[in-house]
């Protein structure tokens, strides 16, 4: 801290000021108007040993000893938040707009564990007792450019802050983020922090906690409070992008908790009822109790890994979980399940799929194991025409986009209704009892590279040069349309 350069540029700026206001007045010097200028140089010298006074008393900290004052910082900030933090050397004291110290490099550790590193820390002071280092009350606090580190022992740090002090101070975190880890301290996933904020609101006479975040390239708004007996924690998680809000209450029962989520999504509504115990996790979802359109339950067991997730709809869409701005495929984006002691599996079945109602009776399976993930054994209906499954499948990420790879089963049930629904020309509609083929196919791009296609145990040329490039439309009926077309020309193909 420079105190000599401060203060003497502080008493240079006072002193401007001073000779300022006489020169204005000197120069209105004459007899009709000097008594006035007695007067209201009077006026201007009281305001200005008032100023003096009053920057004299702001800058009194710039004269503290500064290990004094990192440890009085240290002690206030141990005492009212539970932090403990390690100061660089480098702190400086300004007055404007409020006085507050500023430390470039600071650390947060928990448990004797570090888990921050703060680029700029922001402490700001009360005015009151402001006369000794040792009598300092740190007020509003805010952490800039921090890099926080948590895994599964030190997880619920932000939530711990919520249960201390903010009566007499804010806690402000900008421009920061939060890295999930392994205990072995390999990075899950990273959640950036726009804006975090810790207040007292005295009408309702309870702390808030309220957060702007981004995970997965998905911005989010967070706002959580304890009830008044601190047993239950509410919370509401706006998903602008999404059109989701969800709606939380958690209550805390030894070692168990058991918590309900109401989502709102556009214009629909449905719940979730769970529970957390030490090491697992389950959770049944439904639209409605009676006749419910949907259901699905699940179980997380976190020693060791295992889960499991079955569920029933009337009509599921699939563009919440392969969709580009999709929760699971940014997941998957991740490469987080590429984990050998991960273990899940995965069973939905549907009815028909959204906005396409050629597909019914869904049966979508999935599994992860070994570090590899797959859609075995997932099989659908065209109409009542024809029957599909894959196999030997897998869904990694490549340059970035997520890719499915797999071979494709076809069973043709009524291959004459397949010809009356594609409007083929009747010369070429020869019987055709299945097909097999590999396929790649890009959720990013939504093109298909199709290969390998056998019909009836045939190889012909001609049909995997035309479905060698699929490129699917963005509209469903271009695509009807689309697909129509291109079949017909590989069903004329194939009849030659």
């Amino acid at each position: 801290m420079s105190k000599k350069n401060f203060f003497v540029k502080s008493i240079n700026i006072i002193s401007d000021f001073i000779n300022n206001l006489l020169e204005k007045n000197l120069n209105k010097l004459n007899s009709k108007n000097l008594s006035i200028l007695f007067k209201n140089n009077k006026i201007i010298l009281i305001f200005v040993a008032l100023f003096v006074t009053f920057v004299s008393y702001l800058l009194l900290p710039t004269f503290y000893n500064e290990n004094a004052v990192a440890k009085k910082l240290k002690d206030e900030l141990k005492t009212k938040l539970d932090l403990n933090l390690e100061f660089s050397q480098n702190i400086k004291y300004n007055f404007f707009p409020k006085p507050h110290f500023t430390i470039i490099d600071s650390t947060v550790f928990n448990n004797q564990k570090k888990v921050s590193n703060i680029g700029n820390l922001k402490i700001f002071i009360s005015l009151n007792n402001f006369l000794s280092s040792k009598n300092i009350e740190a007020r509003d606090i805010i952490l800039e450019k921090a890099n926080f580190n948590f895994n599964e022992k030190n997880f619920n740090f932000f939530m711990e802050l919520l249960k201390k002090n903010f009566k007499e101070g804010n806690l402000v975190i900008k421009d920061s983020n939060v890295f999930f880890r392994h205990l072995d301290n390999e990075v899950l996933f990273i959640s950036k922090i726009f804006k975090m904020k810790y207040y007292y609101d005295r009408k309702e006479f309870k702390n808030i906690f309220y957060s702007e975040n981004e995970i997965f390239n998905i911005p989010f708004s967070l706002e959580t409070f304890f009830s008044e007996d601190k047993n239950k924690i509410f919370s509401l998680i706006n998903l602008n992008l999404m059109k989701l809000k969800i709606e939380n209450e958690l209550s805390f029962s030894n070692n168990k908790k058991i918590g309900k989520s109401n989502f709102v999504l556009n214009k629909s509504k449905s719940t979730a009822e769970y529970k957390i115990e030490k090491n697992s996790f389950s959770f049944h979802y439904f639209d409605k109790i009676d006749q419910p359109r949907f259901t699905y339950k699940g179980n997380f067991n976190l020693k060791p890994f295992y889960a499991n997730l079955e569920g029933y709809s009337n009509e599921i869409n699939l563009n919440y979980l392969f969709g580009s701005n999709a929760v699971v495929a940014q997941l998957l984006k991740t490469e987080i399940f590429n984990n050998k002691n991960i273990d899940f599996k995965l069973n939905i079945k549907a009815e028909n799929v959204y906005k396409n109602f050629n597909f019914k009776n869904i049966n979508l399976n999935s599994k992860i194991q070994e570090g590899l993930i797959d859609t075995d054994n997932t099989t659908f209906k065209w109409k009542n025409f024809a029957d599909f499954e894959l196999l030997e499948s897998l869904i990694f990420v490549r340059d970035g986009e997520l890719v499915l790879d797999g071979k494709l089963k076809i069973n043709i049930i009524d291959y004459n209704e397949v010809y009356k629904f594609l409007l083929t020309p009747k010369n070429y509609r020869n019987k055709i009892n299945k097909i097999d083929l590999n396929f790649t196919y890009n959720f990013d791009q939504k093109i298909a590279e199709l290969k390998d296609i056998k019909i009836d145990n045939k190889i012909s040329q001609n049909v995997n040069k035309i479905l060698s490039n699929v490129i699917f439309k963005k509209d469903d009926l271009r695509n009807k349309i689309y697909f129509k077309n291109l079949l017909n020309e590989v069903i004329k193909s194939y009849s030659g």
